[in-house]
């Protein structure tokens, strides 16, 4: 494929899981516009900066060169899309409930903007277990994430778990 892709989320952190999306992207469109959510009503444990620099660093280091672009985005996915000029929205899927969740936004979204496809990429095996959400928990109680992120992300997740701790005080 050609064209460019944009692959949203959170990305809070970015773990194994989205980097493997990331690669399948990049191997099947010639840019892959890294979308990430900063929305007022929610509260990231990584800045957008903090969380623009791990995705800008794990990039680099599989060689991604220019073909990986990072940009916010406050709105729906589907305005992100046509301000980047993307063709494609690119899903990750690890199972069975995350299937039947994108359906429902691929169906969304194809009625909001239809010449954008949605394209699903499943996990890769060894990856599937991996989610954001299990991750800053186990870094929360002291646990080694190193597994299920890439450097920059977990020593992204150790500053913000140093601020967290020093809110707490």
């Amino acid at each position: 494929m050609s064209g460019v892709a944009l692959y949203s989320g959170t990305f809070d952190p970015l773990t194994n899981g989205h980097l493997d999306i990331i690669r399948q992207g990049v191997a099947l469109f010639k840019r892959v516009v890294i979308a990430i959510g900063v929305h007022p009503g929610k509260a990231p444990w990584l800045t957008f900066e903090e969380r623009a620099e791990t995705i800008a660093t794990a990039a680099a280091a599989e060689g991604f060169g220019d073909k990986v672009v990072v940009v916010s985005f406050d709105g729906l996915v589907v305005d992100a899309a046509r301000e980047q000029g993307a063709c494609a929205i690119l899903r990750g899927l690890r199972d069975g409930s995350d299937f039947d969740y994108e359906m429902q936004m691929a169906g969304m979204n194809g009625t909001l903007a239809p010449s954008i496809r949605t394209v699903f990429l499943p996990a890769s095996p060894g990856l599937r277990h991996i989610s954001g959400t299990l991750v800053r928990q186990i870094a929360a109680l002291g646990g080694d994430v190193s597994a299920f992120a890439p450097a920059a992300s977990v020593e992204a997740l150790k500053r913000a778990i140093e601020r967290r701790e020093k809110t707490k005080a």
